[in-house]
């Protein structure tokens, strides 16, 4: 008989890391592994001749935020600043992140990098990048020779 180690977690700690950063939200106060404070959420939807990202950023100045897009990867960087730099008085409950974020995207081949837009409306940041003329579908008709 062969005594066998049981392992109760046979896969490596990147794969443990992964489920509990896709499946359980941060503890507020914790920080991100990728040094930035806090990520916004975001919403990418495609339509036939664009693609839309919603990133929300509530109590955020769009002046301060930087939208970059280079080699494929769009990439919003800003930060949060806290409300209450006043330090007097006591805090009962603090629930909102703040300081510095990050969120970068890989986009598809046909999309265009002169055309990109970007708009704010009620705390959510949305930018809009059109599909390449050349990658939309068109009808070809045959001709009859």
């Amino acid at each position: 008989m062969n005594i066998v180690r049981w392992n109760a977690f046979p896969f490596g700690r990147r794969e443990i890391d992964q489920v509990f950063d896709r499946y359980v939200r941060p503890v507020p106060g914790s920080f991100i592994a990728d040094g930035h404070d806090w990520r916004p959420l975001v919403d990418i939807r495609e339509t036939d001749d664009a693609y839309n990202v919603d990133l929300e950023l509530p109590a955020i100045d769009p002046k301060d935020v930087s939208i970059t897009f280079k080699d494929g990867v769009l990439s919003v960087a800003g930060e949060r600043r806290s409300a209450n730099e006043d330090e007097s008085g006591r805090v009962h409950r603090s629930e909102r992140r703040y300081g510095r974020f990050t969120r970068s995207f890989r986009l598809p081949e046909d999309a265009d990098a002169d055309a990109i837009r970007a708009t704010a409306k009620d705390g959510v940041i949305t930018i809009a990048i059109a599909k390449s003329e050349k990658a939309t579908a068109r009808e070809i008709e045959v001709e009859l020779a």
